[in-house]
This record gives C-alpha cells, structure tokens and sequence, in this order.
C-alpha cells in the first residue's frame, strides 16, 4: 500500500517535496490518506496519523519481522529549496548545470545505489562568505583583508546559526521595471526594530519577499526565477541595498538571509551590497525559501559541505520552532559553543572510497575551475565527487533495493550474504527513501557519544582486513553508566580514527585504503546486531568517526546497511572531533536535498 501526502492540508512535515514510500518504508509526513479514503477531514483530530502509523508499522513487521522505531511529527522546518535537473538551480550564466548521475545500481555488480554529482556552490540554496568578495590579504587588490582567506572550510561551526529575524518586505516585489530589483532599505531594519527590538549579535536577519516561494518551479515556468530577471524580460527580486547591510553589520548582525537567487539587487548593486555585509566578516544564505513559516523566538541554521578554499558553497537550511530547544540553540550560538564535526573536501584527501585493490573505486573529489574573477584572483568553481564525499548521509535507499526487486539480480556471493543476514535478522526491506527525503528531526538531536576506542588494536594481523567490532554488550555498558538511550536522540560512535588517520595523500592512504587492503587494521564497525538494538531503542540516526559505520569487510558492511535501512534508520559517516563534545550536546547534520540522491554531502556541528 503506498501513502501520499496530503496535500490539500497544510503538511507538518519538515520535507516540502513529496515523499515516495510504500509498506516497507516510513513516510515521514502529515497529515496522510490512503488511496482507500481515510480522510483528515472526517477523522477526529489525530485518528488519521495515528491508523497511518499503524499501517506503516504493520507493514515493517510484515517486511523486516519486528517492529520499527516511527519518527515523531517533525519540528523543524526545512528552508531549503529542492536540488533536481529540471529546476532553476544553477546560476544560468556561464555555470556548468548541477547533474545527478546513477553510477551504479542495486544488481550484479553491487549491492548499492552508487552516485557522482557535479554541483557547484552557486547550487538551490547556498552560502557566501567573506572571500567571495574580499582578496586575501597582500593581493594588491582593492578591499583586500584577513577576511579573505575565510573560505566555507573556516567559517567557525557557531556562525552558521542564531536567532532567525524575519522582516517582511513582501511589499516590494514586482514594483520594479523589467530586470531592476526593488531594494530593501534601511528604513525598512528600522521599522522592524522599533516594532520589536534592537538587532544584536547572534541574530539571523532573514528578509523574507515571497520570491522563491512564488517563482522556484521546474522548467520552462522555472526560467522565471533568475533567467528571465537576469535577461531583463521580467522584474527580478528585492534584495537589501549596501547601505542596509552596513546598518546589519554597525548593529553586530553575522549572518544575513533572503529568499531571492542572490543577495545582489540588479542590474548593478550586486557587488556593492555583497562587500558592504562581508566586510563585516558576515555570511549569507541566498534561496532561502518558505519564510513564511519562520515564528519569533526561532532557530534558524544553515550548513553546507566544507569545500577547501570555497568562497560559496550549496547549503541546507532549517529552522527550529520557538520553544526550549531553540531558545537552548540559540544561547548557545550567540556564546560561541559549538563544535565543528566535518571533515574538509580537498583533492589532496582521503574523502572518497577507494575499495580494495585496483578499479574498485569511486569517482574521486574533484575542484574543477571555469571563470576567473579578476576583483578576488580567485576562479570559480564547481566540484565532481561521489555522493558519499566527506561527511555524508546514508540513507535508507542507499543498499535497499526498490519495492519489486528480484533478489536473483544480485551476485552470487551477495546472495549468499542476504541469506545469512536474513536468518539471523528477519528480512531485508526494500525502500526509495531517498536523501532529499529524509527528515531532518532524524539527523538532528541529542548527541550520545559511545567511546569504543579501546576496540582499537584488537584485531589479529593475520585476519586483515578486518575490522573489530562493537558489541551491544558495550552499548548496554555505555547506557548502564551514562543513561539509557531514549527515542530521537543520535548515536555517535567515538574511534578517533578519523583523528589519527585524516591526513593530505599519499599518507592519508592510512584512512580508508590502506585498512582495505589490510596493510593496517580496519576501523571498528558497528555490524547489523548493534543496529537492531539501537532501532529497539528507538534511535533513527547512527553516527560515527570512520569512512563507512561497517568496516572493511565486505559481508558484515552490507549486513550494517541492510539493518539500518530495514529498520528506517539513517547514518552519517566521516565524523571527527566527537572527543570534543560535551554531554550536553546537540547534534546537527542536513545534507543537501538532491532529489534521487543515495548519498549526502553535507556538514555536522554540534552545540552545547
């Protein structure tokens, strides 16, 4: 039986984009029907959630044969435009197209959805920083400084988020002639604050038209969102003039958004009201959508992929309603406690899979240069990576096959290992839960950090590769000092080896390859037994400081997958600095929404 959203109803999900679930799947929205009829408006309050949740937990015991953990209705508000082929994307002048590429599928020659991206910064909703228009210091150039060497990889994790300041200026779209924005002035800060408040540090002033709301469609209508502004057919959007970002910036404001394409107004401030709200050392959020949605007292954060020496990058964008949770997140960004979790995108990095031996690799991290920026000395950019890349997501599609899939497709040897990990753990479920489509409630929560570090060391040389292996007798050791895990919280599983390990090839090779091929010992894995504890617990989302959760061997990292996916859950790999978090921690993780996508880039940081 396959659940829709329905539409008609205001969704209280945090996902904007439909989801494409069926009886072996979660479906992480609402309110919900069945094709059958069951209808919010003829059900009493909550009846309708409450028999969906059954039917899909029905389905799970019937796919996997136990119960699954059923996320609770989501909080957070997703304000991140949808990344897909057929949208308005990519800056359309002169930019390589974003292009999603199903490398390899579920089948004879793997048990995974395998995928290479090509998307640059300038990609849905995206981040600018400092050098973006300010030089490196000692260039020669105009409005040089220190703050052009912070690229994305720099921006210190507590910038990325604060107290979201929505100023409405939905007022001025379309007042303009063809190919001029209308400019949000300081006038229109100042009537805010004397309405509500002075701006202060650790605010987020989020100024909100109703443009992409309106305009960001797929193509041809798409071409309406910057195509048809940028050739001057059409108005283009409100955007701040430079003299309202030196107000922002006067007032100690560090991160300003806008729910245009740019925050440059056409046809000719584009430049000026970038260096006036970056010389401040601020960051931007551009595309942001459904601002509508934002209340006072909100958390707003934004986090994006740590692309070395990246004076922009695509981001994710949320926003936390007001309440405990927010008014905690907020204190905590406005005090600076936050800790970094991401590793660094960089060619010369172990940030891909390498496989064992020769040709089992995927697609490298690549930085590709098209244009050349004479004001910065600087070229832009765009990446070519696998979707697994640096710190990522796993989600559930990612070694679950669709609804339908003959288990004959797989390889002899895979099958072999199906039917192993189906008489120890029930049967292995099918999904097309897709990145996009995973909630970010499930990679956001309550840090629990597992120290397993004395796995470390444990293994035999004369069985490498080999991975040692985390017991649920040590999870039940961690809860019976620490306290039990609850529902909604993260398991970060602490080895430090991205610690030792993460370092610019050819001696990087001691972080994936070299464990691979068993010239040292592989990083500890979480296998498929641990997964079913966690789910029992509740717990969606699985964390940890290695490049994959199941180690090096083949059979027991499948094993892992098919687990966590059966089991509704997620995992975001290639942590560091877990040893750095305080028990009180909060931990935050948004990959990049790319419809379709089996991996996620994206960037982990957590606040205490």
């Amino acid at each position: 039986m396959r659940m829709r959203c329905r539409w008609e109803q205001p969704c209280t999900c945090n996902s904007p984009w439909r989801c494409s679930t069926n009886s072996a799947e979660l479906c992480h929205h609402g309110p919900h029907r069945t094709r059958g009829g069951l209808n919010n408006d003829t059900q009493p309050e909550g009846t309708t959630m409450s028999r969906c949740r059954l039917l899909l937990v029905i389905g799970l015991i019937a796919i996997t044969g136990r119960p699954q953990p059923v996320p609770a209705a989501a909080p957070l508000i997703d304000l991140s435009l949808l990344v897909a082929e057929d949208y308005p994307c990519t800056w359309p002048s002169g930019f390589p197209m974003f292009q999603l590429k199903h490398y390899r599928t579920i089948g004879s020659l793997t048990p995974y959805n395998i995928d290479v991206l090509t998307i640059d910064g300038n990609t849905g909703t995206q981040i600018d920083v400092p050098p973006h228009s300010i030089p490196r210091q000692g260039s020669g150039l105009a409005n040089e400084g220190p703050l052009g060497a912070i690229f994305i990889d720099k921006v210190p994790a507590w910038q990325y988020g604060g107290e979201a300041v929505v100023i409405d200026v939905t007022q001025l779209l379309n007042t303009t002639p063809n190919g001029v924005s209308s400019l949000i002035m300081p006038r229109h800060v100042l009537e805010w604050e004397k309405t509500h408040r002075k701006l202060r540090f650790g605010d987020v002033v989020l100024f909100r038209s109703g443009y992409t709301d309106k305009y960001y469609k797929p193509f041809p209508a798409g071409r309406r969102f910057v195509a048809a502004p940028v050739e001057g057919t059409v108005p283009a959007w409100p955007d701040p003039h430079p003299d309202t970002m030196t107000l922002l910036g006067r007032r100690g404001v560090q991160q300003v958004g806008c729910d245009s394409p740019s925050m440059g107004p056409l046809p000719t401030l584009g430049e000026p009201t970038h260096l006036a709200g970056l010389k401040f050392g601020m960051i931007f959020t551009e595309s942001v959508t459904r601002l509508d949605r934002v209340k006072p007292g909100s958390f707003y954060c934004v986090l994006g992929p740590r692309h070395a020496n990246g004076m922009y990058g695509e981001g994710r964008a949320f926003a936390v309603p007001p309440g405990k949770l927010a008014s905690r997140l907020i204190d905590s960004a406005r005090n600076k406690r936050a800790v970094e979790l991401s590793v660094v995108l960089d060619s010369q990095l172990p940030v891909t899979w390498t496989g064992p031996g020769i040709g089992n690799h995927r697609h490298p991290y690549i930085k590709a240069d098209f244009l050349y920026a004479r004001n910065l000395d600087l070229q832009h950019h765009t990446h070519m990576m696998d979707a697994q890349a640096g710190t990522h997501l796993v989600p559930p599609s990612y070694a679950l096959p669709p609804k339908g899939f003959n288990n004959s497709s797989y390889s002899k040897q895979v099958r072999g290992w199906l039917k192993e990990y189906e008489r120890d753990f029930g049967k292995r479920g099918t999904s097309s839960l897709t990145t996009e489509q995973v909630p970010l409630d499930q990679t956001c929560g309550e840090a629990r950090v597992i120290d397993v570090r004395s796995l470390v060391g444990t293994t035999d040389k004369a069985t490498w590769p080999a991975s040692p292996r985390v017991t649920v007798k040590l999870v039940k050791a961690f809860e019976a000092a620490r306290g039990p895990l609850k529902k909604g919280q993260v398991v970060l599983f602490h080895t430090g080896h991205v610690d030792r390990t993460f370092q610019p090839l050819p001696g990087g090779s001691i972080c994936i390859s070299d464990p691979l091929n068993g010239t040292t010992e592989g990083w500890p894995a979480v296998p498929a037994a641990v997964i079913d504890y966690l789910a029992s617990k509740g717990i969606g989302c699985v964390g940890s400081d290695t490049p994959s959760l199941g180690g090096v061997d083949e059979q027991q990292a499948v094993s892992t997958y098919w687990a966590l996916g059966s089991r509704g859950m997620v995992a975001v790999e290639f942590l560091h600095n877990l040893d750095k978090l305080p028990r009180n921690a909060y931990f935050l993780f948004a990959p990049i929404p790319i419809r379709g996508c089996h991996g996620g880039p994206g960037r982990a940081i957590a606040l205490y």
